[in-house]
């Protein structure tokens, strides 16, 4: 019992600090740190304790992957501002690189095949490609509207719409794609990663932990790559200049590996 309320008065301060910095220094939607947090504190409740009746029945963790993945397309939607013609190959592209990097890392055995890793490889996989498909589309639209005189360019000169963006095209999937190229660099020396620490808590060698996040990093890397690349392709056709988003929503940031 005491660790559950040391845990809520550390939980509680720690909001409290996030709130009060963003508010004194005036930020857009101070409270947005506090609001994601008690989302989170709700959600892994319910996900605590549907867990313990689905990591054995392959079908129930099929369907929690299903939910994740609809959860994720919703949110990216929201959060890229896509319109009804990019909804459609938004989720396409966040389909695609989950679904092959999964078939590669359990048909090559790098990962044993039973419910609780495809749970586990599939939530982390969806929820950092959601994060890279956001930056993606955010970064390519913002892109494509600030150097609209270059685009109007090519297309003067009888470029088809797609080869007028392919470089802006370009430079928003490495921009995408940086802050998990990062993680993946530093990890071991700035980041402990929490596949790693997840898995020693399991029990786990730190030899099978290594193991097991080299896998998980590798996967996050080619679904991101191949989700990022796949939206700016079936989205790169741009031939009228994208609106100007003048109240930008929240920043993202990757989720933990």
């Amino acid at each position: 019992m005491a660790l559950w309320i040391g845990t809520a008065v550390a939980v509680v301060i720690l909001a409290a600090i996030a709130t009060i910095g963003l508010t004194a220094f005036r930020v857009r939607q101070p409270r947005a740190a506090l609001l994601a947090l008690a989302r989170a504190i709700l959600q892994l409740g319910a996900l605590s304790l549907v867990l313990t009746g689905i990591l054995r029945d392959p079908l129930w963790v099929g369907i929690g992957l299903a939910v994740m993945f609809v959860a994720a397309v919703g949110t990216a939607a929201r959060r890229a501002r896509a319109t009804r013609s990019e909804l459609l190959p938004l989720g396409l592209s966040m389909l695609l690189g989950p679904l092959v990097v999964m078939s590669i890392v359990f048909v090559t055995g790098a990962i044993e095949f039973s419910p609780r890793y495809v749970l586990a490889i599939g939530g982390i996989v969806i929820g950092n490609t959601m994060t890279i498909a956001i930056l993606t589309q955010r970064v390519f639209r913002t892109s494509v509207r600030d150097h609209w005189d270059e685009v109007e360019g090519w297309l003067a000169l009888g470029a088809a719409p797609r080869q007028s963006t392919l470089d802006l095209g370009r430079r928003a999937i490495h921009t995408a794609l940086l802050p998990s190229v990062d993680q993946t660099r530093t990890t071991g020396i700035v980041v402990l990663p929490g596949a790693f620490v997840g898995a020693i808590f399991a029990g786990a060698s730190p030899l099978e932990a290594g193991r097991f996040q080299i896998v998980v990093l590798a996967c996050v890397l080619a679904a991101g790559g191949l989700t990022a690349v796949t939206l700016t392709r079936m989205t790169g056709a741009v031939a009228l200049r994208p609106a100007d988003e003048s109240a930008s929503p929240e920043m993202v940031s990757p989720r933990s590996a």
